[in-house]
């Protein structure tokens, strides 16, 4: 049996249209970012359109982008979204997205070769900002090992 994987949600809200100048180097810098995920040790799977873009799904809204992905594990993930290029990126967030009153990241373990839905992310993301971190949601501030693992 495989072991479980990472799933994540990451949104954020835009400060401005997608083809506005204000966000135009963010939207440059997109396909490299998303190479660069794509080619990190442990990455398995983002959300995309047949297309290959995850910036025309709108879920969660008009003004929210969403990123969701599945990792090998914790590590891996956060070894991509703080030490690889994609950390120089984050830095810059606030030139284009607001700041988030609530909780807008979420992790959460996922059967081997399962890839989530948006309505599944969103239960997980709901969970978190009602209840906590759990073994069911959390973030990389309290991370939960993969079920049949020890604390």
């Amino acid at each position: 049996m495989s072991p479980p994987e990472l799933a994540q949600l990451n949104l954020a809200r835009l400060l401005a249209p997608l083809d506005s100048p204000q966000l135009a180097d963010f939207v440059a810098n997109l396909e490299r970012i998303n190479a660069l995920a794509e080619r990190s040790p442990g990455f398995l799977w983002r959300l995309q359109t047949p297309a290959g873009d995850a910036t025309a799904i709108r879920h969660f809204g008009d003004d929210v982008i969403v990123n969701m992905s599945v990792w090998v594990d914790v590590e891996s993930l956060r070894r991509f979204v703080y030490r690889a290029g994609h950390a120089a990126f984050l830095r810059r967030r606030r030139e284009w997205f607001e700041s988030c009153r609530a909780v807008n990241l979420v992790l959460w373990w996922v059967p081997a070769g399962h890839r989530p839905s948006l309505t599944e992310a969103e239960h997980r993301l709901e969970q978190l900002r009602t209840h906590g971190a759990s073994r069911e949601a959390f973030s990389f501030a309290r991370t939960f090992p993969p079920p049949g693992h020890r604390v």
